[in-house]
């Protein structure tokens, strides 16, 4: 297993993920998205396991600064998301083509 989390250090979440895969003693890469962004192709891999949409954070201030909500165009909405990485929902959990968004211990039990 090659388990990468992209999260921000302050989310509850994020935070949560790591103890899950720290006391199963399942080795884990944590990657701060604000500091490194996704690349292109990462991006693509997320987007195309978990869907767009999961991925936007309804509820950031940037969400609603860059009006996202009236936004329909899913080629536009790809776009203000893959170049601000602060509307991503937190924790992204890689393992190879699998991904999850948000906490889903059940899921990552399926990947041991």
């Amino acid at each position: 297993m090659n388990i990468q989390i992209y999260g921000a250090t302050k989310c509850f979440d994020t935070k949560k993920a790591e103890r899950y895969f720290k006391e199963r003693k399942i080795k884990y890469q944590l990657i701060d998205v604000y500091r490194y962004r996704l690349s292109k192709g990462e991006f693509e891999s997320v987007k195309n396991a978990v869907g767009l949409n999961n991925l936007i954070n309804d509820k950031a201030k940037e969400y609603k600064q860059l009006n996202l909500q009236h936004i329909r165009g899913s080629s536009v909405r790809e776009e203000l998301l893959f170049k601000n990485p602060k509307i991503y929902k937190t924790p992204i959990v890689r393992n190879g083509k699998k991904a999850t968004v948000g906490y889903e211990p059940d899921v990552w039990k399926s990947w041991e």
